[in-house]
């Protein structure tokens, strides 16, 4: 028995008559082409959308977008590598009717189109909520770090210039102490040795120089770091395998883990990042009220009540912090707060009355301060609640709202697991699937530009396998192709 053969290369065919025939009815670049053909990109802000009367013809911005799209989806973001696959691939040649871009045209479209990718995820959400795929009622909010086109060493923090400018200072001491030797021995090889010498002090002099440059800059400008490669990446550092990169934020229906809301930042953590994502997704839901599920990183008063003002019921857990909670003594919720009385009855059974209140400044958020010294003094307890001479509790004005959230959270512990399950999808097919853990634009407007299109490619991966071939061309307002 033999294997199977394939054709003579040299072998004349009969080729179907038209390259549509190669592209099957039902094949992905058809909804690609059709989705693109329905957006208004002079409205979506596409530059060049309508071409000039005079002047060297240019390509129209709805092609390029098309290609960007099928790259995202397949996992192809490369310029040159899209330019490439705009002459081999035979889906790429359908979808740009055999137009062939250079791969600067490809690269230098999406630079100046970041601002109109975020508009066309929006229209696709659009879209979304046409076919019925997003729940509207629960939607998770998580960040992820991603790389950025900035390493570590191009990375320097007030610290990190503080010791390299004390390292070379060191080594400068060490090196003209040796020159002094050298130049004082009378041998040839002293010569040599001296000019090796300089020529070491003078390059790390000019890394010095660099580095007190670097140092005034910060200072001046009162940044906490700077990157010289991509100036709006931060280093991230609760992901060491990132290094420098930029924060990623999402928030996730969970009817079918599709995205609803996404924006990039260059914050270090996701602490204040909570009410503009969830009020992103709840005006891209188009609801008025809806339930949002985040991790304790997102955990900040201010930013809860901000989300009930605005109709958002958030579940967020309470980190455990504090100094109460390092010394291993008795936690905030283990003292149990009497609205009624406006006091707090700790472990031991004592109630602590307001003593002080005060707002930091002017336009802090104001604190109130319970305490009750008389029964901290002889509470056999107090070992394990203060080494001061009394406990003090602070709660802050607004605290009302927390112990709202704390009591929908005790009546559904279930949604933090939904929350895990939810946000988890897309960034685990983004960074693994997709291969998209870190970017290739240097800028944050451009990189938020980027991940527009990364969570568009998301969206519409979901959607291909979720909603029938027919239904998905009808709400884009195309007859699907003949069988």
């Amino acid at each position: 028995m033999t294997h199977i053969a394939g054709r003579d290369r040299s072998q004349d065919h009969l080729l179907p008559p038209s390259i549509d025939d190669y592209v099957g009815p039902d094949n992905p670049v058809r909804f690609i082409d059709a989705f693109v053909a329905e957006l208004n990109l002079r409205d979506l802000g596409f530059a060049r959308a309508e071409a000039k009367a005079t002047g060297r013809p240019g390509y129209h911005p709805g092609d390029l977008l098309k290609l960007y799209i099928y790259g995202y989806v397949n996992r192809v973001r490369s310029s040159r590598r899209l330019e490439a696959e705009a002459g081999r691939n035979l889906e790429v040649i359908w979808l740009l009717r055999g137009l062939q871009p250079d791969f600067k045209t490809i690269a230098d479209f999406r630079k100046e189109n970041h601002a109109a990718f975020k508009r066309v995820f929006r229209e696709f959400t659009l879209l979304c909520r046409k076919l019925d795929l997003f729940g509207s009622e629960l939607v998770a909010i998580d960040g992820t770090k991603l790389k950025a086109v900035n390493s570590r060493d191009n990375n320097f923090t007030h610290e990190k210039l503080a010791k390299l400018i004390r390292s070379a200072d060191e080594r400068l001491a060490d090196y003209l102490t040796r020159l002094d030797r050298a130049d004082a021995e009378e041998k040839a090889v002293g010569a040599g040795k001296a000019k090796n010498l300089a020529d070491k002090i003078a390059a790390l002099k000019g890394r010095r120089d660099r580095h007190v440059e670097l140092l005034q800059t910060l200072e001046r400008t009162g940044a906490s770091q700077i990157s010289l490669t991509d100036p709006d990446s931060r280093a991230m550092a609760g992901s060491p395998k990132v290094g420098v990169g930029y924060n990623a934020q999402v928030a996730v229906d969970a009817k079918h883990k599709m995205i609803v809301a996404q924006d990039v930042t260059n914050a270090g953590s996701d602490l204040g990042l909570l009410t503009p994502t969830a009020c992103a997704a709840k005006e891209a839901l188009g609801v008025e009220k809806l339930d949002v599920v985040a991790d304790k990183g997102y955990y900040k008063g201010e930013d809860i009540k901000s989300c009930d003002d605005a109709g958002i019921s958030a579940y967020v857990a309470c980190p455990q912090r504090g100094s109460a909670v390092k010394n291993g003594f008795f936690r905030k919720d283990e003292f149990r707060y009497d609205a009624e009385r406006d006091a707090y009855l700790c472990p031991g059974g004592h109630l602590l009355e307001p003593v002080s209140r005060d707002s930091g400044n002017t336009s802090g958020p104001v604190h109130v301060y319970y305490q009750n010294r008389s029964a901290c003094r002889d509470c056999p307890l107090k070992p394990r609640c203060t080494t001061s001479y009394a406990r003090k509790i602070n709660r802050w004005e607004g605290e009302a709202v927390l112990d709202q959230m704390a009591a929908r959270l005790a009546a559904r512990p279930e949604t933090l697991r939904v929350r895990w399950e939810t946000v988890e999808h897309p960034f685990g097919s983004i960074k693994q699937w997709m291969n998209q853990g870190y970017f290739l634009m240097r800028g944050i407007e451009k990189v938020r530009g980027e991940f527009s299109l990364t969570a568009l490619a998301y969206n519409i991966r979901r959607a291909l396998n979720l909603v029938a071939w027919d239904s998905l061309m009808a709400a884009v307002k195309v007859e699907p192709a003949p069988g």
